[in-house]
């Protein structure tokens, strides 16, 4: 689930496209000096990630158009039933998500964690503060 980034959730998850992973690998590999090996190992991971977030970010899209006709309907029982299945799904986003921050945190070496944590670390959504990968 976004947050604006990843505040306030909305409907979807910002699942990126080749090109945006390739822009934050690049603002990464600046920041943290990257070697060869860990722009391609931070490349798939977060390709990676951003391909199982492909089928809840359709999910939830799903579920929020549901919750929205079942509050003006004010159909207690089903609003009740949805906001679980999106609490659900917001968790794997977050597990997803942050299982690759993880993997990416990893392949640093001391020197380049130190400099991540010194540019605040990691974001409750995600490395890339932007509240999706």
């Amino acid at each position: 689930m976004a947050q604006t980034p990843f505040g306030g959730l909305t409907s979807s998850v910002n699942t990126d496209s080749p090109a945006d992973i390739a822009n934050q690998i690049a603002r990464l590999t600046k920041l943290l000096t990257l070697t060869g090996p860990q722009v391609t190992e931070a490349t798939t991971i977060f390709t990676n990630a951003s391909t199982a977030l492909t089928p809840l970010e359709t999910t939830l899209r799903t579920e929020y158009t549901a919750l929205d006709t079942a509050i003006k309907a004010d159909e207690k029982s089903t609003i009740t039933s949805i906001c679980t299945e999106i609490g659900t799904q917001t968790g794997e986003v977050l597990n997803i998500q942050n299982t690759a921050d993880a993997a990416f945190y990893a392949i640093l070496t001391t020197a380049q964690q130190t400099i991540l944590n010194a540019h605040g670390g990691f974001n409750r959504g995600g490395i890339f503060g932007d509240g999706h990968h």
